[in-house]
């Protein structure tokens, strides 16, 4: 049964990979690119041919259809998976492949000679003698999210036994803020009790607990004049955003912080002899610790603004998601189904504070507890992402549970 559920999954997920549909970030549409349509029309015809009820795709590609059950008294469920990929600079079309650990370097592409080096990425040691899924080294895999989309879809093709009702939800452009499920109406579309996202990595990985996002802009305006006059008289917007970066803790960034510090990250600069635009991410589990960060900021633009007087400084700062945390409630059964589920399937959790968002927490936000748990991939936005066959299957075999547990 386990031989033809990998082929069942390996088949759907490379078709749905064959369809590239990265997002963009500088895109003010939703969804950001025509080709997340293109993979949402494909998924409704699927939901269609297999018998799902009310299926809707709406402009902005956004799909919802149910599964009705047979358990008029158990809870409505629902699961909730994106459609882009992300866009890292590599190439939008995915050409993945099946290799076979077996505890050396993997050449995943020879002919621009890309390796995975074993010294290099230690989290594959565990999978000695396993069918892993690669690209070929030129793009991310892309398990982020089309391994969850496989799952969802295979689920509705598979279950058969007894269970309530199950809203499935299929959107774009989690990977530039979430867009898809904020835009998503959980009154007509995904009206259900809870739900659950599978966006998370390796094999028993359980999120309920999420950073607390959000972005600044801070626009420096100096004064432009000829250098032979400039005495006195010359603004240099770079230098004033080199100032303002200078003024914050370089012990508070992605790449020297873990677990549950936060931190804020300078991650764009576009300037020129008039006026510098700098864009920074603010991440912090607390929200008191957020807060903080977010007046840091206000407050050091201010005495930017004071140190060059004929100069202006402008910040702009938006929430982007919130902590699934924050959301808690008395009604815990999403997260109380998920370690069930793992007790009656032998996996070990791994609860983890994740260091990023999820559709989850934009339900959350607006409600609905929506935690998350694994499809079983390693190394996500990156060009060694990989996804090992039999935790891709244990991902489906937990989503199912989750099904039947529910019903219960």
């Amino acid at each position: 049964m386990t031989d033809k559920l990998e082929t069942q999954l390996t088949e759907r997920f490379f078709r749905y990979l064959a369809v590239s549909s990265q997002s963009d970030a500088k895109s003010t549409t939703l969804p950001s690119t025509p080709s997340q349509h293109a993979m949402a029309e494909l998924l409704a015809a699927e939901l269609r041919a297999l018998g799902l009820e009310q299926v809707v795709i709406d402009q902005h590609a956004t799909v919802t259809a149910v599964k009705p059950g047979n358990r008029p008294a158990a809870p409505r469920i629902g699961f909730i998976t994106h459609i882009d990929t992300v866009d890292v600079g590599l190439s939008p079309d995915i050409k993945p492949q099946i290799l076979r650990w077996e505890d050396q370097d993997l050449c995943l592409n020879a002919d621009q000679d890309i390796w995975l080096r074993r010294a290099q990425h230690p989290e594959i040691a565990p999978y000695i003698g396993q069918q892993v899924i690669f690209s070929d080294g030129t793009s991310v895999l892309g398990a982020d999210n089309k391994a969850a989309v496989t799952v969802v879809m295979t689920l509705m093709e598979n279950l058969n036994g007894d269970h309530g009702d199950i809203v499935v939800a299929f959107v774009p452009d989690e990977e530039i803020g979430l867009r898809g499920a904020k835009a998503l109406d959980l009154e007509t579309r995904f009206n259900v009790d809870f739900a659950w996202t599978i966006d998370c990595c390796e094999l028993g990985e359980v999120v309920y607990e999420n950073f607390n996002g959000a972005a600044a802009e801070i626009r420096f305006t100096g004064v432009p004049a000829h250098p032979m006059s400039g005495k006195g008289v010359l603004v240099n917007p770079l230098l004033m955003a080199h100032d303002y970066i200078s003024q914050f803790d370089r012990q508070q960034t992605p790449e020297q912080t873990e677990g549950r510090e936060g931190y804020i990250w300078f991650n764009e600069i576009q300037a020129n002899a008039s006026q510098a635009i700098l864009k920074a991410s603010i991440r912090d589990f607390d929200l008191a610790s957020f807060a903080e960060r977010k007046q840091q900021l206000q407050q050091q633009a201010q005495a930017i603004a004071s140190r060059y007087p004929t100069g202006k400084v402008e910040i702009t700062i938006t929430d982007i998601y919130s902590n699934i945390s924050n959301a808690l409630g008395e009604d815990r059964r999403a997260i109380d189904l998920i370690f069930k589920a793992f007790r009656a399937l032998d996996i070990e959790p791994k609860v983890i504070p994740m260091r990023g968002g999820t559709d989850g927490a934009a339900l959350s936000a607006k409600g609905l507890l929506t935690p998350n748990f694994f499809t079983g991939a390693h190394n996500f936005h990156s060009r060694f992402e990989f996804l090992p066959l039999p935790s891709f299957v244990k991902s489906y075999q937990v989503a199912e549970k989750l099904c039947y547990l529910a019903a219960e």
